[in-house]
């Protein structure tokens, strides 16, 4: 007959013709083993006639944590949970959701917006039915075009990392106003107050620069301001910079 030991001991399967089995459960490692053994109910069962029938394959799967089981569960949704990146700002949930699902059920699309200006931040979150389905979407759509845009979707397992926003709070605090300022728009989203400056800093005596951003968030309204040390400076930097390239963005300077 079988018998069972302890959780912490080896699980011996005993068969009255074949020599013992045993299958290790130390809690360190992660074990697949395939153990082969009569049906219970022939072992025993007294009649001759019955103990003829097929042995069966059980197989015995051995997890070394209980947390990793929850990592590669099917069913938790950091597993289903998708992030899709460099959407149009025009692409909404409901169309999020049709773009998905066509390759595969989606249980949630969100579009992630600015809580000051509702605007799309152009990324979002699909939590989709299945992990097939999950790894449907990211074969199909991973590198493809949506509205003339790139889209990237991966599986996300970790939350986001908050934003630190004290550098940014620091950049306001060393602002250093003067009547002898100019407004510079069109800024490329990638500008900050430090590369403001020393752009501006080759036509003039630039006192301070910041680039003007979102209340509460770090993303930059795209214009900034400057401020020089006297007018003929402020003069120099219009003409010089006005409707001229910065990181491959033209921009617009007049008086403040």
């Amino acid at each position: 007959m079988a018998t069972v030991s302890s959780s912490t001991s080896p699980i011996l399967l005993q068969n009255p013709r074949k020599h013992l089995t045993t299958v290790s459960l130390h809690p360190s490692n992660i074990s697949l083993t395939l153990v082969q053994s009569q049906n219970p109910r022939t072992l025993l069962n007294s009649n001759p006639k019955r103990q003829t029938e097929r042995p069966r394959v059980r197989t015995l799967v051995v997890a070394e944590k209980a947390s990793s089981l929850a990592t590669l569960d099917p069913s938790s949704e950091s597993a289903r949970r998708l992030y899709v990146g460099n959407i149009p700002r025009t692409v909404d949930n409901t169309e999020l959701r049709k773009i998905v699902g066509e390759h595969g059920e989606v249980e949630k699309a969100e579009v992630m917006y600015d809580k000051y200006s509702g605007r799309s931040r152009r990324f979002a979150f699909v939590t989709m039915k299945t992990i097939e389905d999950a790894n449907a979407a990211i074969v199909n759509l991973n590198g493809k075009q949506i509205g003339g845009q790139e889209i990237k979707v991966n599986i996300t397992e970790k939350p986001l990392q908050p934003v630190d926003f004290s550098a940014f709070q620091a950049e306001d605090s060393q602002f250093i106003d003067s009547p002898h300022k100019v407004y510079v728009g069109n800024l490329p989203k990638t500008v900050t107050s430090k590369s403001l400056s020393k752009f501006f800093s080759e036509k003039g005596k630039v006192l301070s620069a910041k680039v003007s951003r979102v209340p509460g968030s770090s993303k930059s309204n795209g214009f900034g301001f400057v401020t020089f040390s006297s007018d003929e400076d402020v003069e120099a930097a219009i003409s010089s910079f006005n409707n001229t390239f910065l990181e491959g963005q033209r921009i617009r300077v007049n008086k403040a």
